[in-house]
């Protein structure tokens, strides 16, 4: 970094790529983004997306991001290759992975397209809760050093704290990138696998878990992300069924105007 430079922010120097040959690029995993074993999955998926996006066929914009998991993520170098499946007028498939000694160890479905003006409607509601500034700041004492990275404001249902009886397993917080960054797709990708595993809400007790398939979906267009720069976005997380050693999570992502900007669900395995 030269005098005058602004530093670069944590996210993208974890999200950074090196372009090998076309469609194929060359990483490093991030020990701000480190997690219990391996880095933290929201980053891995984020640098798929960021992929993606960074190829020279892209068309439009991230509709959905599917992310599987099949190995663990090794600290050190990885390769990512992304390669457009199909694509039409306005729409376009893509299949990415993540390559350790040749080796697949996540890999993802990415749906991008041009958006277009059309009828519009969100049928969820968005919470009525305190504004950000009126709630504490999450201590990150005693957790791994990945969510040093955000700036997490709970409502509700805080890690390891009190269920609630009406809603055990549902946290409902305020969330920002930390240092703060002006939010856009990797960032908000990224972002959505932020919410830690309902069952460490459901029943205050830590067990081995692992996410194995994360689906982001975006409500939002470019536009709208950048309008929302580099405030608080809600979040609303919560569990559908534990069982058999899988449970699965769903959550909202709202700006603070009330704009459903993404829903994100996944599955994670647990052990007891």
């Amino acid at each position: 970094m030269t005098k005058g430079e602004l530093p670069v922010h944590p996210l993208d120097q974890a999200l950074a790529l090196k372009p090998v040959d076309r469609g194929r690029w060359q990483g490093a995993t991030s020990q701000d983004y480190a997690n219990m074993v391996g880095p933290f999955g929201g980053t891995t998926g984020a640098i798929l997306l960021r992929a993606v996006l960074s190829h020279d066929e892209l068309l439009g914009e991230p509709v959905s991001l599917t992310v599987n998991f099949a190995a663990p993520v090794a600290d050190g170098n990885f390769e990512v290759i992304a390669r457009p499946l199909r694509t039409n007028r306005n729409s376009q498939h893509w299949w990415v992975e993540m390559l350790q000694g040749e080796q697949v160890v996540t890999f993802a479905t990415v749906v991008t397209a041009r958006r277009r003006d059309t009828w519009a409607s969100t049928e969820v509601e968005f919470p009525v809760v305190p504004p950000a500034s009126e709630l504490p700041a999450f201590s990150k004492e005693g957790v791994p050093p990945w969510p040093g990275n955000y700036d997490m404001r709970f409502v509700d249902g805080e890690l390891m704290g009190e269920p609630d009886r009406d809603n055990p397993s549902r946290s409902r917080l305020w969330i920002r990138d930390r240092p703060s960054r002006p939010l856009d797709f990797v960032s908000l990708s990224a972002l959505c696998d932020a919410f830690f595993p309902r069952i460490y809400i459901r029943r205050p007790k830590l067990v081995p878990i692992g996410t194995v398939s994360l689906s982001t979906y975006f409500h939002a267009c470019g536009e709208q992300l950048a309008s929302a720069g580099t405030e608080h976005v809600l979040g609303v997380a919560r569990a559908n069924h534990f069982g058999k050693g899988f449970f699965d999570q769903s959550a909202e992502v709202w700006s603070g105007g009330g704009e459903l900007l993404a829903t994100t669900h996944q599955v994670v395995y647990f052990k007891e």
